[in-house]
Parts: structure tokens; C-alpha cells; sequence
């Protein structure tokens, strides 16, 4: 289904859609440029050898700063290019990392729920309907005290990215379970799944084989979406101090650190990575929405 779509329609609507195709090469930038950092960045963030104290606050180019650095320093002399370069690599390595734990997770009960049904499915749902009760920013926030509380203060900082992964999976679980449960509702009622179970094929494989396949097109959609809030989440919680230490530039620790000179006059410590994280998340976005429609005919 999902090929034959792609196939059928998404070339289609891609080239007819000016959005999409700025949103895509706007994404495929950003992304390539994040993963190819150790490669295209002039400067390591994290070698404290690559930088130096002498180079910091100075302005972007075209304000008469130095040509090494296009989009300026910030107050330690760490050229901003290679730390947005360095700080989206990590933050869409987070929000990678959690969007798969996230969609395993929730897809996976889900299935099982819509399948089987019963209790089972009424605690997953009321799992589900509790969660949803609370924004996902107060879910990261639980899951990262209760990290902070049980594990050991020599194992946190080391655990800092692992911790900070694993609350923003669990914040976001909840849409691909719902989602995965009322399609299952829909597929599991239908001849060729009916055929499956009366040939006495085990679940797990009716499940795997010949429902996850048919319900692909709503999936794709949320994880494109929620790959953006899983960004965002990223960034907030280490805006808020939470989530990475300042000496790990993720985009939301650079945003932090630009907000100690909102006011002094060096606007482009905060500026250049808040419109790098706009242009990431909203390009995602977008994206999201044009595979909506292409999975979604009556939304066009």
C-alpha cells in the first residue's frame, strides 16, 4: 500500500506542491549538514583545543567579523556555524533514537490492543487516556526526575543522553498506539485478515504480516510530526537546563546560552540558532502535512 501510493500519487503531488519541495530541500540540508558536521565543520565544539577565548563575541561577516567565521562566536570563541552544525546532530540524533523507541513501543501495543482486545486493551487505552491528560513537556519532566532520583550522581552526566531519549519516547508513545489500535479495528474485520486467522496463522504474524503493512500510510504521517515535537522537547528541556549540559551544544543548550545576550548587543548567539531550529522544525512539518494528504485523499 504504502509503495503503491508513493507510486500512484506522492510523485505527483511532490512535484506539483512549491511547499513540499522547499520544505524537503530545506530538510535534506539540514539533516545532511548536521550528520556531516565532523566533516564540513571548521571547528569541533567539543574540543576545547579547536576554539579560543581570544575569537569570542565576534559579529556574523557581513557586520565586520571575521571571515573564518561566518555567523560569528559566541562568548568562548566557538565559531556558530560548526556548533549549530554539531548541535543539530545531536538533537536529531536524540529525536531520531526517541521517535524509534516511541514508534516500536506504541505501534507494537497498539497492534496487540486493537487485536486482541479485552482487558488488555482496556489498560493500555487508560494508560494512554492518563498520559494524554498530561503535556508531553510534563511527562520529560517526571521521567527525568525519577532518572535523576534513582540512578547514581556518578552515572547521571554519562546517562545524560540516554535519560533525556528515553522521556521523550515516552512522552510521545501514546499517538502511534491510538493510531495503530483504531486501524487494527478497521483491518482486523476485513477478508484477508479473517482468511489468515482461520487458517490458523499465529497473531504475532497476522499482526506483522498483514495488518503493520496496511496501516503504514497514518503511521508515517505521526512520525514525521512527532519527529519535530521530539526536537522540540529536545530543546526545551535543555533550554530549561535539564536536558544537556552547556558543554554539549544541542540546539536548545545554544539557545540558552544565546539568551544571556539578548540584551548586549550580540544578537547573534541567540538569533542564528533559533532561526536554524524554526527552519528545521517547520520544514518537518510541512513534509508531515504533504504526506497527509497524499495518505489521506479527502484531506487534498
Amino acid at each position: 500500500m504504502l509503495a503503491r501510493l508513493l507510486r500512484s500519487d506522492g510523485v505527483y503531488l511532490f512535484l506539483r506542491s512549491p511547499a513540499a519541495i522547499v520544505a524537503a530541500l530545506v530538510a535534506v540540508l539540514v539533516v545532511g549538514g548536521a550528520f556531516a558536521a565532523p566533516w564540513i565543520a571548521t571547528s569541533n565544539p567539543y574540543d576545547l583545543a579547536s576554539f579560543s577565548l581570544m575569537d569570542g563575541l565576534l559579529p556574523p561577516v557581513w557586520q565586520g567579523g571575521d571571515p573564518r567565521f561566518l555567523l560569528g562566536t559566541d562568548d568562548q570563541g566557538r565559531d556558530m556555524v560548526s556548533s549549530i552544525l554539531y548541535g543539530a546532530r545531536l538533537s536529531l540524533t536524540i529525536a531520531i533514537m526517541a521517535m524509534v523507541i516511541a514508534t516500536v513501543l506504541g505501534v507494537g501495543l497498539g497492534l496487540a490492543a486493537g487485536y486482541f482486545g479485552g482487558r488488555f486493551d482496556a489498560i493500555v487505552m487508560r494508560i494512554a487516556d492518563v498520559q494524554l491528560a498530561l503535556p508531553a513537556i510534563l511527562t520529560a519532566l517526571l521521567i527525568d526526575g525519577i532518572s535523576r532520583g534513582v540512578l547514581p550522581a556518578s552515572m547521571q552526566d554519562d546517562l545524560r543522553v540516554a535519560v533525556l531519549t528515553l522521556a521523550i519516547a515516552l512522552s510521545l508513545w501514546v499517538n502511534f498506539a491510538r493510531t495503530a489500535r483504531a486501524s487494527v479495528f478497521v483491518e482486523r474485520n476485513k477478508d484477508y485478515v479473517q482468511a489468515a486467522m482461520i487458517m490458523g496463522q499465529h497473531p504475532l504474524r497476522v499482526m506483522l504480516r498483514h495488518i503493520l503493512p496496511n496501516i503504514l500510510g497514518p503511521l508515517l504521517v505521526i512520525m514525521t510530526v512527532d519527529l519535530a515535537s521530539a526536537i522540540l522537547l529536545e530543546a526545551t528541556l535543555s533550554f530549561l537546563g535539564i536536558g544537556l549540559p552547556a558543554d554539549s551544544p544541542s540546539l536548545g543548550t545554544l539557545i540558552r546560552i544565546g539568551m544571556q545576550f539578548l540584551l548586549s548587543g550580540e544578537w547573534w548567539i541567540l538569533w542564528v540558532p533559533t532561526l536554524f531550529l524554526v527552519a528545521l522544525v517547520v520544514s518537518i512539518n510541512v513534509l508531515g502535512d504533504f504526506l497527509r494528504d497524499v495518505f489521506n485523499p479527502r484531506l487534498r
